[in-house]
């Protein structure tokens, strides 16, 4: 089975916590901080892998973590990095925000890669702290949470030539004709589900990437039998095989039907440079309707041949050809219409919510990271987080609500005791 979109579970490390520690040997009675950092948090990147052409290993698991950064040690030493998460897919896929639809990265470069949550950074440890005024501060930060989102890939095929039709038209004995993919044939509708790709090699240098896209019926821009999922498969490729049924009742009718899809569909894709292709040349019915689609689609200005995919007939100058269009043709322009989103690192706003008659909440994704980089335990970092809040406006904000001394307020998963 052939798997082109996936949902999958991803999540950052966090940094490791920097350390409170002091130097202690003999005949230094006053060693001072070397609590060391912590080491930032694995990142979840993505790289494309021109070997693969499928997302069928995100259906085997959907939930991928990378590792927590380490905490930072004595002696001034910092924790180890936590190992990112690599996922490999291939050359065309999309990542979007499963919540939001917007699209976070496009893989469509060989080997290319991108980084989509990055880990955490790791926390400082008390030799940051240590001044004029305070030499041995028990001072330190916590690490950086990570990040955790759902995502959706789409996988939408890259390819040179995309050959389409209507279910039989001959599509994939073609495709294994010119190349070495093996699709499954057979005479009934419907045999190729999934696209099939082969690299077809033309003369002693140049080769081409051919896609078989599944048959496509009436009504497929609008989702009819499997339209929308064969459809988007065309969109990245830069030139159309139109193959035609040979042995059809009414190819030329087949060919308006199936350009009329095209039209219909968002992408464009009607306006494709489109060689319309007879097959089945080897049978009298194909003999008999050559002169006339000849004419008819010579007339409306498309290049026409005819072939036949199983003795080889005509195939030679066709591949000719459609290398001709070919390096007639630019690359595909990748987002016409999406724009990949670039997120804010910080977002400085913050809500304070009532759920109670002494219990508050503030939210804001800055302040939550602060405080989740904060330890608690100790007086030196609830001083400095005190300063935080009064420098980011919270202290006032809650004040001006109507917070009272002992009332319980929450900061992500910290719950505070509202103090004088």
């Amino acid at each position: 089975m052939f798997f082109d979109r996936a949902k999958i579970y991803v999540r950052s490390g966090n940094g490791g916590d920097g350390m409170i520690s002091f130097r202690r040997e003999k005949f230094v009675p006053h060693g001072g901080p070397d609590g060391g950092d912590g080491g930032k948090g694995g990142d979840i990147l993505f790289r494309a892998n021109p070997n693969l052409n499928s997302l069928v290993r995100f259906h085997r698991g959907n939930h991928f973590r990378a590792e927590h950064g380490v905490h930072g040690r004595p002696s001034r030493r910092t924790g180890a990095s936590g190992q990112s998460f690599l996922l490999e897919v291939p050359v065309g896929t999309i990542i979007r925000d499963a919540e939001t639809g917007d699209v976070l990265a496009d893989i469509i470069h060989e080997d290319q890669e991108v980084v989509v949550l990055a880990g955490g950074r790791g926390g400082r440890g008390n030799i940051h702290f240590a001044n004029s005024r305070n030499q041995a501060p028990r001072l330190a930060e916590r690490g950086e949470p990570g990040e955790e989102m759902w995502l959706e890939l789409e996988l939408k095929l890259i390819a040179d030539v995309g050959i389409v039709g209507v279910p039989n038209a001959g599509k994939s004995t073609l495709l294994s004709t010119i190349s070495a993919a093996r699709p499954k044939i057979a005479n009934y509708p419907f045999t190729t589900l999934q696209p099939n790709l082969g690299v077809v090699t033309i003369g002693d240098y140049d080769s081409l990437i051919i896609a078989d896209i599944p048959g496509l019926i009436e009504g497929a821009a609008d989702g009819a039998g499997l339209g929308h999922d064969f459809l988007r498969h065309i969109e990245r490729t830069r030139v159309l095989i139109h193959l035609l049924d040979g042995a059809a009742a009414e190819p030329l009718t087949d060919w308006e039907m199936i350009n009329q899809e095209l039209a219909l569909h968002k992408a464009d894709l009607e306006n494709k440079p489109q060689l319309v292709v007879l097959n089945k040349i080897d049978l009298p019915d194909a003999v008999a309707w050559e002169p006339i689609l000849a004419e008819e689609i010579i007339a409306k200005g498309y290049a026409f041949y005819a072939i036949s995919a199983v003795t080889g007939q005509g195939i030679q100058e066709m591949l000719f050809k459609v290398k001709e269009m070919v390096d007639a043709t630019p690359q595909v322009t990748i987002h016409t219409q999406e724009t990949i989103v670039i997120r804010p690192e910080v977002e400085d706003p913050f809500v304070i919510t009532r759920e109670g008659e002494n219990i508050w909440r503030v939210s804001g994704k800055e302040i939550e990271k602060v405080a989740a980089m904060t330890y608690f335990e100790f007086d030196d970092t609830l001083v400095r987080f005190q300063h935080i809040l009064d420098s980011m406006g919270i202290s006032e904000a809650l004040e001006d609500a109507g917070v009272q001394v002992g009332d319980i307020v929450y900061l992500g998963d910290n719950e505070l005791e509202w103090g004088e």
